[in-house]
This record gives C-alpha cells, structure tokens and sequence, in this order.
C-alpha cells in the first residue's frame, strides 16, 4: 500500500522502473555506485534479485488492484489529462494473481478489464401452480424473503429447482464453498458442526426451514454441514439469482437485525451463526396505540421482543411493568407451559415487535433456558 501511495503521488514516467527499484529499497537491496559490468553478469544478478523479489511483486500486484478506483455508473468523467496519467500506470500493471482460498467478499470485487459485470438472466423451472402456493407461503414466512414485493418473488419460485436426496446423503458440507441456498419441503435433515474435531448434531431442521444462506451473505465457506436422515425433498437457490435479487435488501436488513440483536442482554451469549438463525426465525408485526399484544390468562404461543415503540404489562388491572426497545416477554408462557400471567398493551402511538413462535423459540433459544428464567423471581414480585 505505501508503494502505491507513492506510485499514484509521483506518477513516474517509467511506473515498472519505479516499481523496481521501490522494492530494492524496501527488500534491503543497496544500489553502489554505478559501475560497467558485462551483459551476462548483469543478467545473473538481476534474476537472483528477480527471485528474491517474486512475493513482494505478487504483494504489490494485489495492492495495486485493490486500490484502483472502480468503475461506477453515473460518476462524471475526469478530465482527459487525469485520464491519460492513470493509463500509464494502468497500462503496466501486472494480472492480479490468482487466489484459490477464501472467496473475496462481494463488496471487496474490482470491477474493469479483469471483472466484467455481465448481464443476468434468472434460471426459470417449471412448477405445478400448487408447488409455487407452496413456496410462496414458505418464503413469506422468512424474514429473508419477505419483504420482497410479488416481481421479486415470482423471480426467486421461478429460480428455484426441486432436489432430492437420499438418507445419509449429505446436502452441505462444512467449510465447502457455497454456491446455493435450500428451502425443505419434506424431510428432517440434521445440521452438524465440528467440535473439538468431532461432528456433533446442533439442530434437527424441517419444512419450511431455510439454510445454506449464509455462504451466500457473507461470501464465507459453509459454516455447518447439513446431513439428510430421511428422504429430502428440497427446493435449491442459486447464488446468481440470490445475489440479484435477495442479497442487497437481505444484507442491510440482517445487518440492522443483527445490530439490534447484539444489544439485546439474553442474546450477548451466542455467536453470529446463532443470532443468523434467530434472525431468520423473527416475524416483524406493528401494533398501535391501546391494542393489546397479549391477554392475561390466554394460551401463550410466541415471543416477543420490542424493536420500537413503548409497552406496559398489566396484571389483574394494575400496570406492573414497562418495556421499551430491547426489552422481551413472553418467555416463561412458553418455558412452563403456562397461561399468560399478565397482559401487555401498547402505550406509544406505534409498536414494532420482534416475534418468534413455540417451535423457533424451543429450538433456538431452548438451549439459554437459564437466562430466561433470571427474570421468573422479578415477575413473580409483580
């Protein structure tokens, strides 16, 4: 990066003669004073010292790429004389070297001569209308898809392809490259991580469970490994479509959820994998002024927590408790079994409320049943 710094500072006549002797400065190389030696002898000094610089070239190769504008649509054009200096460094610049590691994340992708943006022509495979009802009402369902408007959607069906898989048969692999997401249909499979070098069972998923999606987010390898138990019956997504038109809105809504969610003291536990997980589990619902979010007595079936907007708990008539973003309830109705010990209503002209249901909340947040329970003694003095 200093190199580069200084390459597009100075903008040298000979940007491969200043490249060179950059790096002999900086490989420890000290130039004496100038003196006649033959031609061969020149060339058998110059390929040791090639040889000593080959790393640092391919280093500042990559610096070179990384720091070279790229092109975006709708900037004004700088002069021609600005033009024709940054084609003079450009012109020499070596190919960026092939990486085969980690795939480079998409916000970090130069696009130029090397990357070009090309077209894109979502897959479309044919479905049954029931299959596509099917879907639809899966994908509403997740936070992921849901806020997609019907064009979106009816891209996303069309993209997906129905894949089978057989019992034991793995459907991802962990630290694999992911080129696809997967919606089950039919099916139990189990995810697995390695702990300790050892696949352990971390959650047992099911209809209607999205996973495979966080490769796809965050451009990083699998995180877990997914392994059929039973037949499968899953619908398959892949990264074109999803990166066109799911990743923008996805990735700035999980950003923000996930922002709100580290704030959140049950929740400060749990790695990003996890909170990925309750993301995608969380429905958002707005409520109003007076309406009541939950009645005293009634069966409990989800849990809240508050993203905005003010509440109050009301028991046998009397206010006992206000929550505020960040707060949660619900818990214990869920945990116990138990009828709703008081009702909570909203007090702001608007509340949005962060909401999960039994099966999710058992599932993902089974496992902080402890934590959960810290508040039982504070309810109980209510």
């Amino acid at each position: 990066e200093p190199m580069v710094q200084e390459l597009l500072s100075q903008v040298p006549a000979d940007p491969t003669e200043f490249m060179i002797q950059w790096l002999r400065k900086r490989g420890g190389v000290v130039q004496g004073p100038s003196r006649m030696i033959s031609v061969a002898q020149e060339n058998i000094r110059l390929k040791k010292e090639l040889r000593g610089m080959r790393e640092l070239m391919n280093e500042a190769a990559s610096s070179v790429v990384a720091a070279a504008p790229a092109d975006k649509h709708g900037e004004e054009e700088a002069p021609d004389s600005e033009e024709d200096e940054d084609d003079d460094v450009a012109d020499d610049m070596p190919p960026p070297p092939q990486n085969r590691g980690q795939r480079a994340s998409v916000s970090a992708e130069a696009y130029g001569n090397w990357n070009q943006v090309k077209a894109f022509t979502p897959p479309v495979h044919p479905k049954t209308p029931e299959q596509v009802a099917k879907l639809a009402t899966i994908l509403n369902a997740s936070f992921m898809f849901s806020s997609l408007d019907k064009k979106d959607m009816d891209t996303v069906i069309g993209a997906m392809q129905q894949r089978d898989f057989e019992a034991s048969s793995r459907i991802i692999t962990e630290g694999d490259d992911g080129e696809h997401l997967y919606v089950i249909e039919e099916g139990s499979p189990v995810c697995k991580k390695k702990v300790d070098g050892e696949e352990k069972v971390v959650k047992t998923c099911g209809p209607g469970d999205v996973f495979g999606e966080l490769a796809l987010l965050y451009n990083c390898p699998r995180a877990a490994t997914v392994e059929a138990v039973d037949s499968c019956k899953a619908w398959e997504l892949d990264r074109d479509t999803f990166n066109y038109i799911v990743k923008d809105a996805a990735t700035k809504r999980n950003e923000q959820r996930d922002n709100f969610l580290k704030k959140i003291e049950l929740l400060t536990s749990i790695d990003q994998y996890e909170r990925a997980q309750i993301c995608d589990a969380l429905k958002c619902e707005t409520f109003s002024k007076d309406q009541m979010v939950v009645t005293q007595g009634d069966e409990g079936n989800s849990f809240y927590i508050v993203e905005s907007g003010g509440l109050v708990a009301i028991k046998n008539g009397a206010e006992v408790m206000k929550y505020s973003p960040g707060d949660y309830f619900g818990e214990l109705a869920l945990l116990k079994s138990q009828p709703r010990a008081c009702s909570v209503k909203v007090t702001d002209e608007e509340a949005t409320l962060l909401t999960m249901d039994r099966k999710a909340f058992i599932k993902l947040l089974g496992p902080l049943e402890q934590v959960l329970r810290r508040k039982e003694a504070e309810y109980e003095k209510c």
